[in-house]
């Protein structure tokens, strides 16, 4: 039986693609998107969660529970020593509040097929289904795949929402299984891509190619960062792009928001965004009319 690891699985979510649909979140990716509101998928592996505001301060029930004295109290604060943590869970088991959390899990695909079903109704309904998202779910090619084919013996839609950046070979053996890619796109210029997500985009640009060249369905979402991928070159650039598959006419603007700055600061990570605010509505407006000026549907937050 197939496994992989997972960090969240969000139900009822109407932003993930069509109708009501059940979001399963993988956990590693291969970018470092300076802007990632989901740092927790960055990761491969599990990791703990330390959420101060939830502390109670008095309470040291997780420090006197850790056997390798990876806790400790620092005046009115709970030290982690992440060196020492080996991950075992127990902190976050007696903690009162869940203050502490290990984030990420081992699940077999039988346990996702099963927690799926649950939503089948809804997705009968609205016409929804699953996403599979993160991190990156390419990461891990097996036990996607295997999910992926058991939601096509079930006439569940699949969405997968992805950065691209995986080989042509892991992308074909999963494609047909696929009924809608949402399919990040940040900048065209390779050397600021490398610069935001330590990364190059050539092989999600060519990717992104291949799929609509083979007639896959697509929405591309495009996060929009201020003083990043913002830029009238950069929009232009990626709109010219876009018009040149002949197979996209949908987009999604996903506009920076904040939500992943506490986030990091429960992983013990440094974000570089703590300055940068979201963009107004008046620039998003801005850049959709853009798009909308090459013929493209698109949609703000979606």
């Amino acid at each position: 039986m197939k496994s992989g690891i997972i960090f969240d699985i969000k139900r009822y979510a109407i932003h993930d693609g069509p109708g009501i649909r059940t979001t399963i979140f993988f956990k590693g990716c291969p970018l470092r998107c300076a802007w990632c509101h989901n740092p927790e998928g960055q990761s491969s592996e599990p990791e703990l969660s330390f959420n101060e505001t939830r502390c109670l301060k008095d309470c040291e029930d997780c420090v006197t529970t850790c056997s390798k004295k990876a806790l400790s109290r620092v005046e009115q604060h709970i030290s982690i020593n992440r060196n020492e943590c080996d991950l075992c869970g127990d902190c976050a088991e007696v903690c009162p509040t869940e203050a502490l959390e290990i984030i990420g899990r081992e699940v077999s695909v039988g346990e996702m097929i099963e927690e799926i079903e649950k939503d089948m109704i809804f997705y009968e309904e609205s016409g929804g289904g699953v996403t599979y998202s993160g991190g990156e779910p390419l990461m891990q090619p097996e036990f996607l795949n295997a999910l992926l084919e058991e939601c096509k013996k079930r006439n569940i839609h699949t969405c997968l929402d992805t950065g691209g950046y995986t080989s042509p070979e892991g992308l074909d053996k999963i494609r047909d299984k696929v009924n809608l890619f949402l399919y990040d796109l940040k900048m065209m210029d390779e050397k600021k891509h490398e610069e935001a997500t330590k990364a190059s985009n050539r092989s999600i640009i060519e990717n992104l190619k291949k799929l609509s060249e083979d007639g896959s369905k697509i929405i591309v979402r495009i996060p929009i960062v201020p003083g990043v991928n913002d830029s009238d070159e950069n929009i232009a650039q990626t709109a010219e792009f876009i018009a040149s598959l002949g197979g996209v006419d949908d987009i999604g603007l996903l506009p920076y928001h904040r939500g992943g700055c506490q986030k990091y600061m429960r992983l013990s990570k440094v974000s570089s965004m703590n300055d940068i605010h979201p963009p107004s509505n008046k620039e998003i407006k801005k850049i959709k009319k853009k798009f909308e000026q090459f013929g493209f549907n698109v949609r703000i937050g979606e």
